[in-house]
């Protein structure tokens, strides 16, 4: 009988398990929360290992062919005047070598997955009972069904993680809050991630698809870590007072939201979970480490963990042996990624019309010709290659 496994989540990282698992003979059964995939969400990118990973998965190639476009990050001023730019192929940029929409790398890799994964959406776990040689779920329907491994992938607000690793202080609260909404294309806007600094803690982005519209971002200083539950409405009013009389491009975003019928809009936490499993049970992706999107390598972090998961599981008989070498071999670089530059992310918000001159400045000389000559003779390593050298397993072509 082919080993059963029960993912919740079907971002990045359940997908990407799922494709391994499956591919090996696994039984798949997936549940998501939301009714349907969740195709929305804002610009990411692959860089290190995770690049060689969807080469294996034979993806690479899609993946590149729906990039956005982005050319590259400039600082603007309330007269949408560029302040600083740092292109793609620059040092400083915050646009790397693949650049795509979160939705669309979804779609591709669910479109890689075996055809015989059984998704189910509207669905969440009500209770987990571990008896040792299986785990016996609870679903919030009453149903109950037994799997030989159950895996967490549910991202940073995981509701599966306190059932498998308990309460725990492992949630780090960053200081702010972020968004993600879409907004019309105009005339005006290019082809750039358009950084806009307010001088009352927040700041405005605007960053271009491939699809004929705008991906835009609010993000504002808060010491509310713990929301109250917010309707599309609530999130909305939020917006538009972080939003009046900004400046830029900041009355043209509060209008868009008339006819905005989804955003993210959270408090911002690093997940650093020290032990990701327990018993027959594992996390992956943002609900075992997140690192938060200052870091960038979210979705690199998730795709790397998932295929060293999944084919650890692949290749040990023992679950317990699969998920020690499962952390032994990832957790340390996870760890790594997850940190902050010094100052970072205090360091980008500014309080007053001052510091947002120092921030342009600093962005000025960092994007001048002199400057990045000379970090270009400290830059020793290619941006093709890898830090993280992933691993290889028999059961697999490579």
């Amino acid at each position: 009988m082919p080993k059963t496994v029960l993912i919740a989540g079907t971002g990045v990282a359940g997908p990407t398990t799922a494709y391994w698992l499956a591919r090996a003979g696994w039984k798949v059964t997936m549940i998501e929360r939301a009714d349907e995939l969740r195709l929305g969400g804002q610009n990411i990118d692959l860089s290190d290992a995770a690049r060689d990973v969807v080469d294996l998965m034979e993806i690479k190639e899609e993946i590149k062919k729906r990039h956005t476009g982005e050319e590259g990050l400039q600082f603007v001023d309330t007269d949408n005047n560029t302040v600083a730019d740092f292109p793609v192929e620059n040092a400083g940029s915050l646009t790397r070598e693949i650049e795509i929409l979160r939705g669309e790398l979804i779609d591709v890799i669910v479109n890689a997955v075996p055809d015989d994964v059984e998704y189910r959406f509207g669905t969440k776990i009500e209770r987990l009972d571990d008896k040792g040689s299986h785990v016996d779920v609870v679903f919030d329907d009453g149903k109950q069904e037994s799997f030989d491994i159950v895996i967490a992938a549910d991202g940073m607000n995981s509701r599966t993680r306190k059932m498998i690793v308990g309460d725990g202080d492992y949630l780090e609260y960053l200081g702010c809050w972020s968004s993600y909404f879409t907004v019309p294309r105009l005339e005006r806007d290019n082809d750039w991630w358009r950084w806009y600094t307010i001088p009352t803690g927040a700041i405005a982005f605007l960053r271009p698809d491939n699809q004929g519209t705008m991906r835009a971002s609010v993000n504002f200083l808060s010491d509310n870590d713990n929301p109250d539950y917010m309707t599309l409405d609530d999130k909305k009013v939020e917006l538009r007072r972080r939003l009046d009389g900004a400046g830029w491009e900041a009355e043209r975003l509060s209008k868009a939201l008339d006819e905005v019928d989804d955003i993210f809009l959270g408090p911002l936490h690093q997940i650093k979970t020290e032990t990701w499993s327990n018993g027959r049970c594992v996390l992956v992706g943002d609900s075992a480490r997140c690192p938060t999107p200052y870091t960038g390598m979210g979705t690199t972090l998730a795709v790397i963990g998932s295929y060293i998961l999944a084919n650890e599981l692949v290749a040990h008989e023992d679950h317990a042996a699969a998920f020690k070498a499962y952390e032994d071999k990832f957790k340390e670089f996870a760890r790594k990624k997850q940190k902050l530059p010094p100052g970072v992310p205090d360091l980008a918000y500014a309080q007053s019309r001052f510091k947002v001159k120092l921030i342009h400045t600093g962005a000025a000389i960092g994007a001048s010709s002199v400057v990045q000559k000379f970090a270009s003779l400290f830059d020793g390593s290619s941006a093709d290659e890898n830090e993280f050298t992933l691993p290889t397993y028999d059961h697999i072509s490579q």
